[in-house]
């Protein structure tokens, strides 16, 4: 086992900088073309866009600034501090972002972003404050990664980079397959489509998961589906067949639609499996291209609900039954391969996580 030296990250960068807001009651600072990235967006990724753009204006009248390309980016505040993310774009950030511009001379920035990731739990535990935990930029600076020579870094960065190119290649083959096959939807059953007083309850009535506290979860590989956006547990056992319609039931995240290629313990959500119905992949389309309405039928002011119920008082265009089933053959195969495509990036993902604790350690000798 090899013993890396450690050093802190103020040593290893040419720029350290927090971002700013523009004043959000100015409609005229938002809407623009300047890429600019909340904390909530950093996940232990790459980002290529942001879910918001400012405009000159915007980025003028406020502490704003761009942040090069290969930056990495550190979440200060909420929920997501202490996670990172490498920019891949030249963009901008709030002030919640504590944004590293690595000295090329002294470290890889991808090994920096690997070496954050792996030390994500003792950050995060670093933070402090009362309702919202927070970190500040000193903290950051002055946090020590391991640091081993520059030829060592890149070659470990090497190994990691090429895992996570791997990854995302599946994820983009994955998004083109299911645009295919929502663009068959859109052409078939969206436009020109006649809409009476058809609704999904004309069809069938989802069925309603049951409950499984995560503290009762097994830990297998079964997801747990509650009402949030991922797995809230894996336990042991499912109570539903592949491939299986989940749409959650509440809080935050009620009435989101999911599509499952794998058997799934359904608890805080209402389920659509082959025991409903046959075709799978035609409802989760459609039920996806109605995911607002979804949303807007939630009742409850403090904590939101979508039961089964809900689901079946959506209206839906009329529906021809045989185009339904020939729309269901036709993109299954797609289907399917994005579910075996998941299931490569599972394995890529486990793969990749033993690996990082044990390269960033020395233990592996590069």
């Amino acid at each position: 086992m090899e013993e890396f030296d450690k050093i802190e990250i103020q040593h290893i960068c040419s720029n350290i900088c927090s971002g700013g807001t523009p004043k959000s009651t100015i409609m005229e600072y938002y809407g623009g073309n300047i890429p600019w990235l909340n904390t909530k967006e950093i996940n232990f990724s790459r980002i290529y866009d942001t879910e918001k753009k400012i405009t000159e204006e915007g980025f003028n009248n406020s502490s704003a600034k761009w942040i090069p390309e290969n930056s990495v980016i550190v979440a200060m505040y909420g929920a997501t501090a202490g996670k990172t993310a490498i920019a891949k774009i030249p963009l901008t950030t709030n002030q919640a972002c504590c944004n590293l511009t690595i000295n090329s001379n002294k470290a890889d920035y991808r090994f920096v972003y690997y070496a954050l990731c792996n030390d994500y739990a003792y950050l995060a535990s670093l933070a402090n404050g009362g309702a919202q935990q927070n970190l500040n930029a000193q903290q950051i600076k002055e946090f020590e990664i391991h640091y081993p020579p520059l030829d060592k870094q890149k070659r470990i960065a090497d190994i990691l980079s090429s895992l996570d190119d791997k990854i995302e290649l599946n994820r983009r083959i994955n998004d083109n397959l299911e645009q295919q096959a929502q663009a068959l939807f859109k052409a078939w059953f969206v436009d020109n489509a006649v809409i009476d007083d058809a609704s999904v309850s004309d069809y069938f009535i989802p069925l309603r998961g049951k409950n499984l506290l995560t503290s009762d979860a097994k830990g297998g590989e079964v997801p747990v589906v509650a009402g949030g956006l991922t797995p809230s547990a894996y336990h042991n056992v499912a109570n539903t067949k592949a491939p299986v319609i989940t749409i959650s039931a509440s809080g935050a995240n009620a009435g989101y639609v999911n599509l499952w290629g794998v058997p799934v313990w359904s608890a805080d959500s209402s389920y659509i499996d082959s025991s409903v119905t046959p075709h799978i992949y035609f409802w989760y389309n459609l039920l996806k291209f109605s995911q607002k309405n979804i949303f807007d039928s939630q009742t409850g002011s403090a904590q939101p609900h979508i039961y089964p119920k809900h689901i079946g008082d959506i209206h839906i265009p009329n529906l021809d039954l045989d185009k339904v089933a020939d729309y269901n053959k036709i993109v299954t195969p797609i289907y399917e391969q994005i579910t075996n495509t998941q299931k490569l990036n599972m394995q890529l993902t486990v793969t990749h996580d033993t690996l990082l604790p044990k390269l960033m350690s020395g233990e592996i000798k590069i």
